[in-house]
């Protein structure tokens, strides 16, 4: 078994061909190649000129991979803004890209809508209006929410379509999503 040691550096044509092979195993975002090259740069002013060049080549589109992350993390997974705005972020995507990329996947959509489309796939099989009756799996469903990416508003509107109690949640104390 090979153990990984310090990385090999690289030379101009060197990071360009780790760097093409890194996006042939998955979409990056430039901030994300860029932090990968700059781990393996022999002469860190290469890095800049490998990331320009992908730019330049088309193998490097924040605002693409912007859309292309919002669009599957809301079709796919469900999720809010908030949560596709802060994975994008951890993506390493410029923060005008991230926004404009979250306010066009999320454009004309019903947010506490979605949110209650998250809920009854998060509780698949469960008698979400039996379960909520009880204060505790109330609190825990709407941080479930909440971490989902919804807001507060959009996550209690959810919850009132089984339980009443959802709007006690307002006086419950707020827990940080991010």
């Amino acid at each position: 078994m090979q153990t990984r040691g310090p990385h090999r550096k690289l030379d101009y044509l060197g990071l360009w061909d780790f760097a093409l092979r890194a996006l042939g195993r998955r979409a990056l975002s430039s901030g994300e190649i860029r932090v990968k090259l700059e781990q393996r740069a022999e002469d860190p002013a290469h890095v800049s000129c490998v990331v320009n060049k992908l730019v330049k080549d088309g193998y490097l589109d924040d605002q693409k991979f912007a859309e292309n992350y919002a669009a599957a993390r809301k079709d796919n997974d469900g999720f809010g803004k908030h949560r596709v705005l802060s994975g994008l972020r951890q993506r390493r995507v410029p923060p005008g890209a991230a926004e404009n990329a979250v306010l066009q996947a999320f454009e004309g959509d019903d947010e506490a809508k979605a949110a209650g489309e998250y809920l009854r796939k998060k509780y698949r099989g469960v008698d979400l209006a039996q379960t909520l009756r009880d204060p505790a799996k109330l609190a825990a469903a709407y941080r479930r929410l909440r971490y989902g990416g919804f807001s507060g508003g959009a996550a209690i509107r959810a919850l009132k379509v089984y339980t009443r109690e959802a709007s006690q949640i307002e006086e419950m104390p707020e827990e940080p999503t991010e």
